[in-house]
């Protein structure tokens, strides 16, 4: 596909998700002249010269669900759900539970999170499965970041009728009555906005660009004022602007996640 791209006389070629990147290597190397960029991996400063990296602040999407997932559980038991272990998936992970610790901890309250990496991004059914699992160990709230499995997560949260939460783009069309919010990656502001500046001339090459919150390349989805209450929305956005300001930073990684709040 790469190769067809290629002769199609494309000024800039994008790879899109880190399982691309090998491809992607390959042909930047074969091709020295052609541009390409990568969404969710990085490249070793300068390797490239023809090729720029991508990469979100996943963490801190997940840290605002995990924050709103501490507020919208009633079973004090929450549950995520990670397609397979990567340091970019890391940050949905850790971003994740260290914004449920951090809502338990506001409310004075302990809340358990049940996790599961199921090694897969394509099996629906053993999302469900795991899925279905959790809610029936107690979990009401799941997040899910693992591909398509996710479809099988929400099947089983509208089974049970429990809450589900989407990610990397707003999914509450799947489940309007189920999913609450959303862990947004806004690949389409990377696109445009890197696109634009390599096609003007800008030699990004060999680095790799970070989009988070205030570059407009994570959030909540639009529509988690469906189901989510006021109050607890104006409560993410003070923590979101917290964010911005570097009042609080999001862990990455177990180590930081480990350190998190003391």
């Amino acid at each position: 596909n790469i190769e067809t791209k290629i002769n199609e006389g494309n000024d800039l070629i994008w790879g899109i998700g880190f399982l691309m990147k090998g491809a992607v290597e390959e042909a930047a190397l074969d091709y020295p002249e052609q541009q390409f960029a990568l969404i969710d991996d990085v490249w070793e400063d300068g390797y490239l010269p023809n090729a720029t990296g991508v990469t979100f602040a996943s963490e801190q999407s997940s840290f605002l669900v995990g924050y709103i997932a501490s507020y919208m559980t009633e079973t004090d038991r929450v549950g995520f759900i990670l397609g397979k272990e990567s340091p970019t998936m890391d940050r949905f992970k850790y971003g994740y539970f260290a914004g449920v610790n951090y809502g338990a901890k506001e409310q004075g309250k302990e809340i358990q999170i049940y996790s599961v990496t199921v090694e897969s991004f394509d099996d629906a059914a053993l999302g469900k499965s795991t899925a279905s699992k959790m809610y029936s160990d107690g979990a009401d709230v799941i997040f899910h970041a693992a591909g398509n499995v996710g479809t099988g997560v929400i099947e089983a949260a509208k089974d049970a009728d429990k809450w589900v939460i989407g990610v990397d783009l707003d999914q509450n069309h799947l489940a309007p009555d189920n999913v609450i919010t959303s862990a947004m990656k806004n690949v389409n502001v990377a696109t445009a906005e890197l696109s634009a500046r390599i096609l003007n001339g800008e030699e990004v090459g060999g680095t790799t660009v970070h989009y988070g919150i205030e570059e407009g390349g994570v959030g909540i989805a639009p529509t988690s004022d469906k189901l989510v209450p006021a109050d607890v929305l104006e409560r993410t956005q003070a923590l979101e602007d917290q964010m911005v300001a570097g009042e609080v930073v999001v862990p990455i990684t177990e180590e930081e996640y480990n350190n998190f709040g003391n």
